[in-house]
């Protein structure tokens, strides 16, 4: 799809939900769920303040999805080609994927204060998984006539990795990167609002105390935003790492 398409599919996106947003808003008539307009207004009002509270939380999710894929990816490429390392952490992976992670945060609270640490800590636990699984999933995938006929060329272990394994598996990684993302601004929203004082979420939160629900919505708004910024970054990261999935 030609740029100027996308950006008129967005904007009609867009123009449709706060539409849907407006519509409900006047029909339930109740302060709790403002109109957009009350909300765009107190994004204007709270900017400078919302942006100290952006610039945490897109530290918090991206710093953690970049640890998780540093970490996720190696190994899930390692257990997908290897049965031996694949039959030794499948169990330890399913056993452990199921426990909800975000119980774990007062633990972390204790271990490592309300800080970042603990928040990206959580964040980290719960997308790593997602992130390792797939990426295990899509090495066993290749096929084995494939690895022999480039290892026929003369190519080693370290060249099939870098060459055939990994450009293989890529456009995988980046859709769990996707998937992963959602989760990690909901952790992030949640911690968020148990600890700390800084974040979209403790702003959300604290309109929701204050009853100034415009500035609650203006919160809402601030993340939903950074959340399809940081998508559309990663499609963009796909488009230039892959360019035979044009």
């Amino acid at each position: 799809m030609p740029f100027k398409h996308k950006i008129v599919a967005y904007l009609g996106s867009i123009l449709f939900l706060f539409g849907c947003w407006w519509l409900l808003a006047r029909g339930i008539n109740n302060p709790g769920l403002p109109e957009p307009r009350l909300a765009l207004q107190g994004l204007a009002r709270f900017w400078p303040e919302l942006a100290r509270h952006l610039y945490f939380s897109v530290y918090r999710v991206v710093v953690s999805l970049a640890l998780a894929l540093l970490l996720a990816v190696p190994l899930g490429l390692w257990a997908g080609r290897n049965r031996a390392v694949d039959s030794f952490l499948a169990p330890m992976v399913y056993l452990l994927y199921p426990v909800p992670k975000v119980a774990l945060l007062p633990v972390a609270m204790v271990l490592l204060g309300i800080g970042d640490g603990a928040k990206m800590l959580i964040i980290f636990l719960v997308i790593f998984n997602q992130i390792l699984i797939t990426t295990r999933d899509a090495a066993r995938k290749i096929p084995d006539q494939l690895l022999l006929s480039v290892a026929s060329l003369g190519a080693g272990k370290a060249s099939l990795f870098r060459q055939v394994i990994l450009p293989a598996c890529l456009p995988d990684i980046i859709t769990a990167s996707r998937v992963s993302l959602g989760s990690a601004i909901s952790v992030l929203f949640l911690s968020e609002t148990i600890a700390g004082n800084s974040g979209l979420g403790y702003f959300i939160l604290d309109g929701l105390f204050r009853a100034d629900y415009g500035a609650m919505f203006a919160g809402i708004l601030t993340m939903a935003g950074m959340g399809l910024v940081l998508y559309i970054l990663l499609h963009l990261f796909e488009y230039l790492l892959c360019p035979w999935e044009r």
